[in-house]
């Protein structure tokens, strides 16, 4: 794999390169200040219904994709194989993704593979590609970097040329938004929901169960034109774009679930406990001391800490498992976190994508114990949850890879727009503060796409 271009032009913005893809299968992943956008997948596997997901084998020349009809109980093994046909990709010796997975799985298709039943609803579920031609930013130029093949040389140069061509065209997207994000519930729908979380937690099933609820609205035109604004808005982390045909998936996610440092060390970083930004500094700080403060804060978060420390040592040494970090308070642009961080080493015979998989959904996202509250979430919440609460990440061919949590994530099927947010509910959790931990989460989000309702440019902001 080899470096073909940088792309210094002075006019070449973000979103317009990543428009130039659109018609194929997108992905751009933001990993701690990394950017990365996958292109021209050679394998693609799209997880389309109960029974049924679609194989797309490119060829050599870009000109043909061969469809290979599946059924989904195959989805594990084809899983393997993607990875497998990544295996001798010849990599860079570069940090971030260099060449391998990227994709997403649904929280629907993991609960469903959790619990070995039937996957929810038609809502977004899975899709992941192996890609050897991607653009990376690097000190402010994107370079594009490929296989050194006769047939991806000519693909470099019309790349090159269709940049040039967008440039000078200077033709631009449009976000139109024709119906408002709203809830889905209504207060006293959610407070019915959650009293009856709270009577299955006195019963004995769980310690945690993560109550999530819909914010539903409808848009024409595409989600990638509110990328940067939303990027300069919270400063996600570990956030992520994907296109594949009608679904988009733009994710501000502050949360990582795993890191695959090397071959053999993993982490994971549960976010559980929530207080607000505030604009007064001393507001900010007392708000701050409130969660820092804050006992049912911990006891939630060390639950989760537990759940993950399990998860983890199914396919770690023995002895390797431990929490460096615990109850630490991260600031992010509109809420404070309570995160913890879990470590632990791999045995040498295990597939790292296995351990992803294996640890999907994850905890800080679905309660304790983790299959009766998945339970719990599929009988109370109005409808399946997408790819909410699933994981965007990327598994390099070296075994090197992250993955985040899909919170503060907007999902588009069509003319459907949803975010989703929510909490991890215990005895001691109170009704309101834990409704209001919903909007605290995506309220700037919210309010953010709202703007733009019967607008056709979100470049042009509303006074």
């Amino acid at each position: 794999m080899i470096v073909r271009q940088k792309f210094r032009y002075a006019g070449c913005l973000q979103q317009q390169l990543m428009a130039l893809f659109l018609s194929n299968q997108l992905i751009w992943l933001a990993d701690q200040g990394q950017e990365v956008i996958g292109i021209y997948p050679k394998s693609l596997l799209v997880l389309e219904s109960n029974h049924s997901a679609r194989h797309h084998i490119r060829s050599l020349d870009l000109q043909s994709v061969t469809d290979e009809r599946l059924d989904f109980l195959d989805f594990r093994e084809l899983i393997h194989f993607l990875t497998s046909s990544s295996a001798n990709l010849t990599t860079p010796k570069i940090a971030g993704f260099c060449g391998g997975l990227m994709g997403f799985v649904g929280y629907d298709v993991a609960a469903a593979l959790a619990q070995n039943v039937p996957i929810q609803g038609d809502q977004p579920k899975a899709v992941l590609g192996i890609y050897d031609v991607f653009f990376r930013l690097e000190s402010g130029e994107w370079w594009l970097y490929g296989p050194s093949t006769p047939a991806h040389l000519t693909l470099y140069q019309q790349i090159d040329q269709r940049v040039i061509q967008a440039i000078a065209s200077q033709a631009t997207l449009t976000f139109q938004l024709l119906h408002p994000l709203m809830p889905r519930w209504s207060f006293s729908q959610y407070a019915q929901a959650f009293g009856q979380v709270q009577d299955y937690l006195k019963a004995g099933d769980c310690y945690q169960v993560n109550l999530t609820q819909a914010f539903d609205g409808h848009m024409t035109g595409d989600l990638l034109p509110l990328l940067e604004s939303l990027m300069t808005l919270t400063r996600a982390p570990f956030a992520g774009y994907l296109r594949c045909g009608d679904l988009e998936l733009l994710s501000c996610s502050p949360e990582l679930f795993i890191a695959l440092e090397d071959q053999h060390t993993i982490v994971t970083r549960p976010i559980k406990g929530t207080r607000p930004r505030l604009a007064d500094p001393v507001a900010d700080e007392a708000s701050k001391a409130q969660l820092i403060a804050s006992d049912k804060d911990r006891s939630e978060n060390l639950m989760i800490v537990d759940l993950l420390r399990n998860d983890l040592s199914i396919h770690a040494k023995v002895g390797s498992v431990h929490v460096p970090k615990l109850f630490e308070i991260e600031s992010f642009a509109q809420v404070h976190h309570m995160v913890s961080e879990v470590r632990a080493t791999l045995t040498t015979d295990q597939s790292a994508l296995q351990v992803v998989m294996d640890a999907l959904p994850g905890g800080s996202i679905t309660g304790a114990p983790k299959i009766r509250a998945m339970q719990i979430i599929q009988e109370l919440e109005a409808g399946p949850r997408g790819a909410y609460c699933g994981s965007m990440g990327y598994l390099n061919a070296d075994g090197t890879g992250r993955f985040n949590i899909l919170i503060r994530t907007l999902q588009r099927v069509g003319q459907d727009l949803q975010i989703w947010a929510g909490g991890g509910i215990t005895i001691a959790s109170e009704l309101e503060s834990e409704y209001q931990e919903c909007l605290d989460k995506i309220g700037a989000i919210v309010d953010h796409v709202n703007q733009w309702q019967s607008t056709t440019d979100p470049l042009d902001k509303p006074d």
